[in-house]
């Protein structure tokens, strides 16, 4: 067994922002997908990428290292166990989050976070004029549209297991609160034929929902409504999903969308926040940098089960189960009071 060295292993800790952005460049070259149907050479595949030959041949050599490829004979390259979640059609898709989280405008959000540490306010305004990242994902499209589809790919990675893990099955009519183009609520509805749905998002987010959920074959169970969740969220539902949005704001803003929920809300109807719960201390690393995810950019935090409590008492809930679905996400129960 080779003997353990501390310095080596914070080294490879230290160095992970290499790794992390030479996945992001393979995700935006769609690489994976080029793999699809076999081994390719480098020379191969640059080609059809129209980058450098040899550079791309480095950058996939270095990964073939850590296991997202392999690396044979005669300069071929194919796809690892780990690697196939890069491609496009994966059932739990990851390039379209490593695409997102290597945009230059985010990834200076973290290369800020000692001003986070410093302050406890988000970086990201700090490095962009004082523009959150909602208001730069609004003045470019393109941002925002690489954002919507980091957010479908892992919706769609988590969704069968939510839909397995909770009974929904009890429920007529859900509303899903900011549920971006509607991949859970797509997995809901189709596991349950009787069930109505609405997708409930900003009006340029859900633009385009529509013929998402036609071609999944829900849209005539499946009403789309434009709004913000400060302000109202539609009436009428059984079950209000918030599947990872309270970590995208802090205590007063998570209260804020909450109060929207509970006034539309019957008194038998059930607050569903799908989220992570940070767990107990030296335990659970994603979690806990994922808070740190919250701090630098959007400003909001991971929370642990107490302080979803505290959150859900402030906004006329109380805290019901918490349910672990066998994903990054927990089901979080909140009843009306």
């Amino acid at each position: 067994m080779a003997e353990q060295n501390p310095s080596a292993d914070l080294m490879r800790l230290v160095n992970g922002y290499q790794v992390s952005q030479a996945i992001h460049v393979v995700a935006t070259l769609g690489i994976a997908d080029l793999l699809t149907d076999g081994p390719r050479t480098s020379d191969d595949l640059a080609a059809v990428a129209e980058v450098h030959p040899r550079a791309l041949y480095r950058v996939l050599r270095a990964l073939a290292a850590v296991g997202v490829f392999r690396e044979d004979e005669g300069g071929f390259f194919s796809l690892t166990p780990m690697g196939e979640g890069l491609r496009s059609d994966a059932t739990g898709p990851v390039g379209p989050w490593a695409a997102f989280i290597g945009r230059p405008y985010y990834w200076q959000a973290w290369a800020h976070l000692r001003h986070s540490v410093r302050t406890g306010e988000s970086a990201f305004p700090h490095v962009h004029g004082g523009a959150d990242v909602w208001e730069c994902r609004a003045r470019h499209l393109e941002e925002g549209a690489i954002f919507d589809r980091a957010m479908t790919g892992l919706s769609r990675g988590v969704a069968d297991a939510l839909v397995s893990a909770y009974d929904f099955s009890r429920f007529g009519r859900v509303v899903d609160v900011a549920g971006g183009q509607g991949a859970l609520l797509v997995a809901i509805l189709a596991a349950h034929p009787g069930m109505h749905g609405v997708l409930f998002d900003q009006p340029h987010v859900v633009s385009g929902a529509g013929k998402v959920l036609r071609a999944a074959g829900v849209g005539d169970r499946c009403e789309v409504v434009g709004g913000s969740f400060f302000e109202a969220v539609p009436g009428g539902g059984d079950a209000y999903l918030l599947k990872a949005i309270l970590h995208d704001w802090d205590d007063v803003g998570s209260t804020a969308i909450l109060h929207a929920c509970r006034r539309a809300m019957r008194p038998q109807a059930k607050l569903l926040v799908l989220e992570r719960v940070i767990g107990l201390p030296n335990e659970g690393p994603d979690a806990k940098f994922s808070d740190l995810n919250m701090l630098v950019a959007p400003g909001g935090q991971e929370r642990t089960g107490d302080e979803f409590a505290t959150l859900f008492a402030a906004a006329g809930f109380r805290l019901g189960s918490v349910l672990p679905t066998g994903t990054r996400l927990s089901v979080i129960e909140g009843v009306p009071i």
